[in-house]
């Protein structure tokens, strides 16, 4: 059992087949997603069932030291 969604089930969420199109929906929409080697957009499974252990909190980049 895998804890992230199947290709099939992020084209069928955000309603496209093209990975770039896959990743512009997924922001558009909100949802946590990482880019695999490949650059397809992985989404965890708890990401769209609402879990909140497992949510990842993005931080902005800054610089050390400024």
């Amino acid at each position: 059992m895998s804890i992230f969604l199947e290709p099939a089930d992020v084209a069928e969420l955000t309603g496209r087949r093209l990975k770039s199109a896959q990743v512009k929906q997924l922001r558009t929409m909100g949802i946590l997603f990482y880019l695999n080697a490949s650059g397809r957009p992985i989404v965890p499974k708890s990401a769209v069932e609402g879990r909140k252990e497992d949510a990842f909190v993005r931080q902005k980049w800054q610089p050390n030291g400024i």
